[in-house]
């Protein structure tokens, strides 16, 4: 007789995808993007969803009320976990995953639910060049990662509740050790060090994903809005941002661009910021939250690889 398994998934597209290996169990959808904005260590409190909603509908224009209907109510379903005999994760290997998965293990702890709780992450398969998402995967693929889903042991569950309240915390610098120390989670130490690369670079200002999209500019013949989002997602490398994420940075950056002769091209501006020759921090500058940290209340320095509180 199967295991009544409880899925927590990534988000929409997956669990479509997985429907279709009509795998037993119940399905708890965790549409969060809590690499960005503040976060509250206790999940599903008062504070953490006015936190949420504020910041969601601040600088993604997203109804408070539509944070209730597709995540509270998550939520709740996920409250009833100790019914399962045990529960899968579902979650990429990306930074955006890997702070939404840890925070799912950290609730979990919240509600004291004792059950055994596997991982499916994706992987590089044989062959590939080039990381897949759980979504892009075939079905046969797919259902070959769940046949080989990783038990998380003590020792991992104990480590992604130590990375969650450190996020919240107000000083990314105590992540750092925890980029060295070995567990299951075999992108952690990855989706850390891109992290600690968000903050605003002690040269230019600019953060590892705002230099990166210069460099596009500089490096492909980019010929429209849609291209640029394009080439931004595709050579992200460990954020896993989204389409509106994006979006959002490509706007931030209007002025260290333009669009001339069919092409984008860097204003003197982004020329100054890519080659670091000027520092642009306080036109950059604004009151997003990574987790409990300010971003702009730290600056990565990219030859020590350290982060400097200021």
């Amino acid at each position: 007789m199967a295991n009544n398994m409880l899925h927590i998934t990534n988000g929409d597209s997956l669990t479509e995808k997985m429907s279709q290996l009509n795998l037993p169990g119940e399905v708890v959808v965790w549409r969060e993007m809590l690499c960005e904005g503040e976060t509250v260590q206790e999940i599903g409190c008062e504070e953490f969803i006015k936190a949420r909603q504020s910041f969601l509908e601040k600088f993604y224009q997203i109804p408070p009320e539509d944070y209730e209907v597709k995540f509270v109510s998550q939520l709740k379903k996920l409250a009833q976990a100790e019914d399962y005999d045990e529960i899968i994760l579902w979650f990429e290997f990306d930074l955006f995953c890997h702070i939404n998965m840890v925070a799912a293990i950290s609730y979990l702890f919240q509600l004291n639910i004792q059950k055994p709780i596997y991982l499916v992450c994706s992987k590089r398969l044989k062959g590939e060049k080039k990381l897949q998402g759980l979504s892009q995967l075939t079905q046969k693929e797919l259902l070959n990662h769940f046949n080989h889903k990783i038990l998380l042991n003590e020792d991992d569950l104990e480590l992604a509740e130590l990375v969650w309240k450190l996020y919240c915390g107000n000083n990314p610098l105590r992540l750092k050790p925890e980029i060295k120390k070995n567990s299951n989670f075999e992108y952690l130490s990855s989706c850390l060090r891109a992290h600690i690369e968000r903050f605003p670079n002690v040269k230019s200002g600019l953060n590892s994903l705002e230099a990166n999209l210069l460099k596009l500019i500089v490096s492909h013949t980019i010929t429209s809005h849609n291209q640029l989002l394009g080439y931004s997602l595709e050579y992200q490398g460990y954020y896993g941002y989204g389409d509106s994420q994006m979006l959002r940075i490509i706007d931030n950056l209007k002025s260290f661009m333009y669009f001339d002769n069919h092409k984008y091209t860097l204003t003197e501006e982004g020329k100054m910021a890519l080659n670091k020759s000027q520092n642009f921090y306080q036109e950059l500058k604004d009151d997003l939250y990574y987790g409990g940290a300010k971003k702009y209340d730290f600056l990565y320095d990219d030859e020590s690889h350290h982060l400097l509180k200021l």
